[in-house]
């Protein structure tokens, strides 16, 4: 009987101590793997005709088109991306709305001596944006 126990024991021991060590394989790994990848970076959006010239050359590969066909496409990116302009060119304009017609609540409800601290305060962060999205506009 004493050896049963004992052998019940030692397997018991053994089965809890490879479980152990498999997790703690596993947490190594899964571990080491997110401080490889990092956080995500930000990427270089690409360059929108690069992107055409793909799309165009694999289209006509691919879908087999003929040269009028090509033309067409174009003509079809062509008219998308004049649609798209617009559509940003409004929307930027509705935010733009947005934004000043929020400072001027914000200024309404400041008082006299706290417009200019508000206005060295709105003068920082659009620095500080131009500084980190030197590429974009207002």
């Amino acid at each position: 009987m004493l050896k049963t126990s004992w052998s019940a024991f030692l397997s018991l021991l053994l089965v809890f101590l490879s479980g152990a060590l498999v997790g703690g394989f596993a947490s190594r790994l899964l571990t080491v793997n997110s401080v490889i990848s990092g956080p995500p970076t930000a990427t270089k959006r690409p360059d929108p005709e690069e992107v055409r010239k793909r799309l165009v050359t694999e289209m006509k590969n691919r879908v087999k088109l003929d040269d009028q066909q090509v033309t067409e496409l174009q003509k079809i990116f062509d008219d998308t991306r004049e649609n798209f302009d617009k559509f940003n060119e409004k929307r930027n304009a509705e935010a733009r709305a947005l934004r000043d017609n929020q400072t001027d609540r914000i200024k309404a409800m400041l008082h006299a001596d706290q417009l200019p601290l508000f206005d060295q305060l709105r003068t920082e962060h659009e620095q500080e944006r131009k500084r980190r999205h030197p590429d974009q506009k207002k």
